[in-house]
């Protein structure tokens, strides 16, 4: 039995794929973008989260917990040693007002394409499907690979949003599988790439053009981030780098979302940068997308990342 570790589900997704899909949330990422908006899928560990704003100060998770792995810091805040902490959940359960989760759950293939599977009718009716995203699925390609396979093997339409930070065997083993690929390229210059993901994107784009040669839909994604990845000289190298092989994918920019400081905020992170970066105006937007079609390139708009 295969086991993956997931952290979300989000039904009647429309920006995730053609149709109405349903989007499974994969835990884990081998990137560390410093703006990504799920930073509770970072990490491939099931852990345990404080969410400071459920908080009734009440203080019975202190006591309860046998390896005195919680400790208050302020009122409402919640210091969660994870060296010391282990998982067992008396805390959780003893919490009266939720704000003290578990972040993960480990699921078995066939539960995952299970809970897919329940909204079938609106795949078919739409022209949908249901899509992989995280984190990054690929973290956990053994767990991707069955459910794609699953799914593909009933009629659904099948997607994968990734990096692409992976081997080039994973790729070869997920095509016959997968009908859509979603690929963040984020930052064209392998220094700033690392500067701000913490890899190179070296393989990534050795990958991006693997698949680009075997003939696969990709849709090509552009996070947005002002004064990082929503420049003209990245967005221009992005651009050249995808025509050279193919103009026969879409590219989309995906326009900053403030509200992804506030899952950072809520969990007690350092929310800092978010309150300097603003969602780009219709002007910027529209500069970045002359440069695409500079290039031939398809353009697909969406409002926020």
């Amino acid at each position: 039995m295969v086991l993956g570790n997931v952290f979300d589900i989000k039904r009647f997704a429309v920006h995730d794929g053609p149709g109405i899909r349903t989007t499974l949330f994969l835990k884990g990422c081998p990137l560390s973008c410093r703006w990504c908006h799920n930073p509770e899928g970072k990490s491939f560990r099931i852990e345990l989260h404080h969410f400071f704003k459920k908080c009734l100060d009440c203080g019975y998770c202190l006591s309860s917990c046998p390896n005195h792995s919680l400790t208050r810091s302020a009122p409402k805040r919640i210091n969660i040693d994870k060296a010391l902490c282990s998982n067992m959940g008396q805390c959780v359960n003893i919490c009266p007002s939720g704000a003290l989760q578990f972040v993960g759950r480990k699921i078995s293939v066939e539960e995952a394409v299970e809970e897919l599977m329940k909204d079938k009718v609106f795949f078919e009716r739409s022209g949908g499907g249901i899509t992989l995203s995280g984190g990054d699925p690929l973290g956990q390609p053994k767990f991707a690979f069955e459910i794609l396979k699953l799914c593909h093997q009933q009629g659904l339409h099948t997607a994968i949003e990734t990096a692409l930070f992976t081997t080039r065997e994973t790729l070869e083993q997920l095509i016959p599988v997968t009908d859509l690929f979603l690929v963040d390229l984020k930052l064209f210059d392998d220094h700033e790439h690392m500067v701000w993901t913490g890899v190179s994107n070296q393989s990534i784009k050795k990958n991006i053009r693997f698949l680009q040669k075997s003939n696969v839909p990709i849709i090509h994604r552009v996070p947005l981030i002002p004064g990082v990845t929503a420049l003209n000289e990245n967005v221009e190298g992005i651009c050249q780098f995808i025509s050279e092989e193919s103009r026969n994918n879409p590219i989309e920019f995906l326009n900053y979302n403030p509200l992804a400081g506030s899952k950072y905020s809520q969990m007690g992170l350092n929310d800092s940068q978010f309150k300097e970066w603003k969602p780009l105006g219709n002007e910027e937007l529209g500069k970045f997308q002359q440069i695409a079609e500079k290039y031939d390139l398809e353009v697909i708009r969406e409002e926020s990342l």
